[in-house]
């Protein structure tokens, strides 16, 4: 696209690059929070997964700003085509100066207030709190059927496949002598943490979700010590938010020269942390089974 468009291509990993400078982002989001991040600035958008807009940005993905599995193959490019008109804006009405009728009606229901108005005040500020409520059970259900209910499925399945196959046997093994002990469950959590490897391992979770359910099979088949399961947990997510730290940083309107440094020190930061976080999660474990 950027040769057909003769125009540069910026990582916006390692860039911050303006919203009104952006023809196009390219996002490869397995749909969660990024696919609707650059929808919600007004940026067209192109996830190379195809995807359903999913995530608590889905309201902001519609037809008009985003485009998911695209292939190369689709790209071409149209000559002759005429952008469709701007919409003309309507100027703001201007203030009508209030008569001497509405200004005597004004008087006359500010005489009224009293306990009906209170009693008023009181209602709206009720139906207010109510909606709030309201609108946050729809949205959480919402979330329960495009997200979580749909991850189920996927871990089912997962559980499914290493159990029928028998390939869980054959991980297991392979896995058991670093999962099976402290230095072990160390070492995986440096590896995740590996600047350049955190960003690829963490869109979609995919590798902590599979090896997580590989580790809590085996963990339930006594395979695995079941002491081992919290620090495990921290031991495999040790990359997790790398890949979405320059989108949080964008979302902060964060200055250039910020997401410049503040991307590679986070990356970096996750080799104490991770580690770290294994170690203390080990101590918590203490008799905790």
């Amino acid at each position: 696209m950027a040769d057909l468009l003769q125009v540069p291509v910026v990582d916006g990993f390692n860039n911050k690059v303006e919203p009104e400078e952006i023809i196009i982002a390219i996002v490869d989001c397995g749909g969660t929070l990024r696919c609707g991040v650059y929808p919600k600035m007004g940026v067209k958008t192109i996830d190379i997964h195809p995807i359903s807009p999913s995530g608590p940005l889905a309201k902001y993905i519609n037809e008009d700003n985003f485009v998911s599995g695209v292939k190369e193959e689709n790209i071409t490019l149209a000559e002759g085509e005429v952008p469709p008109p701007e919409k003309a804006t309507i100027p703001p009405d201007q203030p009508k100066k209030p008569s001497a009728a509405s200004s005597a009606a004004e008087t006359k229901r500010t005489e009224q207030k009293g306990i009906v108005g209170v009693m008023t005040s009181v209602g709206r500020s009720i139906g207010s709190v109510v909606n709030v409520f309201y609108q946050a059970g729809r949205d959480t259900l919402d979330v329960v059927l495009k997200n979580i209910l749909p991850f189920m499925i996927f871990v089912s399945i997962i559980v499914g496949i290493i159990n029928y196959t028998g390939i869980g046997n054959i991980l297991a093994n392979a896995i058991k002598p670093l999962a099976g002990s402290l230095p072990g469950l160390l070492i995986i959590s440096i590896f995740c943490a590996i600047p350049f490897l955190s960003p690829v391992l963490g869109p979609g979770a995919v590798i902590a979700q599979v090896i997580g359910v590989l580790l809590g099979v085996e963990i339930g088949k006594g395979t695995i010590p079941v002491s081992y399961s919290l620090p495990a947990l921290f031991a495999i997510n040790s990359q997790v938010g790398c890949d979405f730290v320059p989108i949080a940083l964008t979302l902060a309107e964060a200055e250039e020269d910020t997401v410049n440094y503040g991307v590679p020190a986070m990356l970096f930061s996750r080799l104490i942390t991770g580690p770290a976080a294994v170690l203390i999660a080990f101590v918590f474990s203490f008799g905790l089974y």
